[in-house]
């Protein structure tokens, strides 16, 4: 547990799901996924996109200055999150942290540059500026004119919670009073899409519903990707708080390959276990799982809680079912998750997982992610 709570002030993000409150929590009550099909060399895959709307919003920012239309869709997605975060969280922009990390980074002009130099021979004078992961934090820094750090990272999978986890250090260190932590990933790219096909875990499922997460009798992965970024405001002052944080854990574990965690997921055991901290196991009303659809994926983590709780398991949920894998994202848009059901007292199953008692009164959930190289973050939340 941390020595003292830090404060979620405000949260912002952009994904299939939307771009307000409001509609983000509309389509999580309804029972349909969010995926659709995407034309990617010559393969249709089930992807989640962002629509038309929240395209249009991103081109607004592209059109209003003209640095911006040499950056990736990455960055322009961590500017508009960024933005709405800071504006509704209360704050000044003088001694703000900013911590943005991603995944893959600029996928979009790395291949576009890429496929330019093979066919042509010729690199663009953007290329390297362009698709170095740290300009992301230093874009977000230079639209909001914020005094403060910059830092940009990529730890897999868990890159989002990681940046929650450095902005807390930050915080408690004295050395910044406020700090935006986020993510953002737009992977639906023809080369990364392979990746992910060549690692046999995309979802070959006939169906919108073809993410499977949480399904433990399924046998084939199911993983689809999914664009996203999110931003979160955090400070260690409750005034104008919307949720607060009160426990972190994280740990990392030997690696017997190298996408691979063990079958009891050790190190979800060990960040569960150092974010309760001392509360009892039944104080945790729900979690939501980062279960990636993958076989393995999912087993590894319930294995995990079931070592952790026992019989008292809370609620188990994810969202991947409904807005895909979106990689370093996964975890900030799991923390949203969280507050929605949290401020709305309403708990949100997947499909493919059914809960005792979904309606009990929810106080703690706790929110886990992990990546390639067994590097597993968890976050207790409560309002």
């Amino acid at each position: 547990m941390l020595r003292q709570p830090v404060y979620i002030n405000s949260i912002a993000s952009i994904s299939a799901l939307g771009m307000t409150s409001a509609e983000i929590w509309s389509n999580y009550l309804h029972e349909n996924s969010l995926f659709q099909k995407l034309d990617a060399t010559k393969k249709e895959y089930w992807v989640s996109k962002l629509s038309d709307a929240a395209t249009s919003f991103l081109n607004t920012i592209i059109s209003s200055d003209s640095k911006y239309k040499h950056l990736d869709k990455s960055v322009v997605m961590a500017i508009l999150v960024a933005r709405k975060c800071f504006e509704n969280s209360n704050i000044s922009n003088q001694n703000v942290g900013i911590n943005f990390g991603s995944s893959r980074g600029a996928t979009t002009l790395f291949e576009k540059y890429h496929t330019d130099f093979i066919n042509e021979g010729l690199v663009s004078t953007f290329t390297s500026p362009a698709t170095t992961l740290g300009n992301i934090s230093s874009w977000v820094s230079h639209d909001l004119q914020t005094v403060g750090p910059e830092i940009s990272h990529s730890i897999t999978c868990s890159t989002g919670l990681h940046a929650l986890l450095n902005g807390i250090a930050w915080l408690q260190s004295g050395m910044s009073n406020q700090f935006l932590v986020g993510a953002s990933e737009a992977p639906l790219t023809p080369f990364t899409l392979n990746q992910m096909t060549a690692l046999k875990v995309y979802s070959n499922e006939d169906t919108a519903l073809s993410n499977r997460c949480l399904d433990f009798q399924k046998t084939s992965n199911t993983m689809v990707l999914g664009e996203a970024a999110a931003c979160l405001s955090l400070s260690l002052s409750s005034e104008n708080a919307i949720a607060k944080i009160t426990g972190i854990g994280f740990a990392t574990e030997i690696l017997s390959s190298s996408t691979s965690i063990s079958t009891e997921a050790e190190c979800f055991q060990k960040s569960m276990k150092m974010a309760i901290g001392s509360y009892a196991v039944d104080d945790i009303d729900a979690i939501v799982m980062h279960a990636p659809g993958t076989i393995q994926g999912d087993k590894t983590e319930f294995e995990a809680i079931k070592k952790v709780f026992g019989n008292q398991l809370p609620l188990l949920t994810s969202n991947k079912w409904k807005v895909g894998h979106t990689f370093a994202t996964s975890g900030l848009l799991s923390i949203e998750l969280a507050l929605l059901m949290l401020q709305n007292q309403h708990f949100i199953e997947t499909p493919f997982y059914k809960n005792q008692n979904t309606t009990k009164k929810l106080r703690t959930v706790l929110v886990n992610a992990v990546g390639f190289g067994g590097n597993a973050v968890s976050v207790l939340i409560e309002l």
